[in-house]
């Protein structure tokens, strides 16, 4: 994505990803054979889960990234496993368990060091850092409405017509904003449209929507906690941003959020008597 919006207007570079991405996920459903149809009464639900899960994090985003460097955005996007279990505390009533709670403060923590490094410039640029954050806060939101829709439509579905949605909702914002910045992209920006157009919005959405709907919301959204050490990794390894001894050791807590949530619990041992 940082490739993809240098020199690049933001919301056309995810505008073109969504349309080019659109028909992937379409032959998907129809390879698998998934009715395609939502009923009228879940088109409110189908908003409200569009609006939370993918138009406003789709929307601020990339917008944010643009200040940003793309390890720093990979891990302000992604604190929000920590928001997710806030919201479920707060609006759901979800009792947390000890591994969770460990899990959940290991990521902060491990967050805390990946950007260790990094409160002098976000300082410089608050409102790309707030912007970030606030899109983390919301789909946290939606991560949680997900897991308790009464849509009763196959999740594929849900996610093909919530792609659709936010795709028009980008196409009016970058006609509205940007359309006197229209270029023709280059080749990087290509390769980077075509990357998040095949694998991300065809591929990888969909797989983690079905995993927030299947999964409690504290295992789905711990379980993209590897997302920022990557961020952070491949930034460095691709775009020369600098790594430090903290960062292994965020690494290494990140790997522990993780386990601590997606590990199955032990379960009691019972002692059958024989009849």
């Amino acid at each position: 994505m940082k490739v993809g919006v240098t020199g690049f207007p933001p919301l056309a570079f995810r505008t073109l990803s969504m349309w080019l991405g659109l028909p992937v996920l379409w032959a998907l459903l129809r390879l698998r054979r998934v009715p395609f149809r939502i009923a009228r009464a879940d088109w409110p639900e189908l908003a409200k889960l569009s609006l939370t899960n993918m138009i406003v994090w789709h929307l601020i985003a990339i917008l944010a990234i643009q200040a940003l460097s793309s390890g720093r955005a990979a891990i302000l996007g992604y604190t929000m496993p920590i928001f997710s279990a806030l919201w479920g505390v707060a609006l759901f009533g979800e009792r947390l368990k000890p591994r969770h709670i460990a899990g959940i403060v290991a990521a902060g923590a491990g967050v805390a060091l990946l950007l260790w490094h990094e409160f002098g410039t976000i300082s410089g640029r608050p409102l790309a850092a707030f912007g970030m954050l606030f899109a983390a806060f919301v789909w946290a939101l939606g991560t949680q409405q997900m897991r308790r829709t009464p849509i009763a439509a196959p999740t594929l579905a849900i996610v093909f017509w919530m792609t659709l949605a936010s795709t028009l909702v980008m196409t009016v914002a970058t006609v509205a904003f940007e359309r006197d910045r229209w270029v023709a992209p280059g080749t990087a920006t290509m390769g980077a449209i075509a990357y998040n157009a095949l694998l991300i919005f065809g591929f990888a959405q969909a797989i983690w929507l079905i995993m927030a709907r299947n999964l409690p919301p504290v295992a789905s959204s711990m379980s993209v906690m590897l997302i920022p050490v990557l961020g952070t990794v491949s930034g460095a390894w691709w775009l020369h941003e600098q790594l430090h001894w903290q960062d292994g050791a965020a690494i290494v807590l990140v790997l522990v959020a993780i386990a601590s949530v997606m590990l199955p619990a032990r379960r009691a041992q019972v002692t059958v008597e024989p009849a």
